[in-house]
């Protein structure tokens, strides 16, 4: 029997990224900022980050062509959705809460430099 995979893993990221900015927008925050964390965390830059949301990439794809994550990831800790990031066991899994993380970070009105660990 095969395990059922979560249904995040299939949904495309170019469905959910507008769901991070409006969330983020609402607390006064930007796209921009938001932007900015996702390059720091996988490594994207404007262009390829927009490449992966016009072909519609899953998360799966997302997070595997992902240029390179962030080293200090590690570092990112705490609950999102009921769980410690930082004992997720299945890896992409991780890096979805991760972004989740920060995303909820920058809504609360964390500085950025906190966000992304500096």
């Amino acid at each position: 029997m095969t395990e059922k995979r979560p249904k995040i893993f299939g949904m495309s990221f170019a469905s959910v990224y507008p769901l991070y900015i409006q969330k983020v927008e609402k607390k006064d925050r930007t796209k921009a900022e938001v932007d900015e964390i996702i390059f720091w965390l996988t490594g994207y830059d404007e262009k390829s980050l927009e490449h992966q949301i016009e072909t519609k990439v899953n998360f799966e794809q997302f997070f595997d062509e992902a240029p390179q994550l962030n080293p200090n990831v590690s570092l990112i800790k705490g609950v999102i959705c009921g769980y410690r990031v930082e004992e997720i066991d299945d890896p992409l899994m991780q890096k979805i809460r991760y972004l989740d993380k920060l995303v909820d970070e920058l809504a609360k009105g964390k500085a950025m430099e906190k966000i992304l660990r500096k």
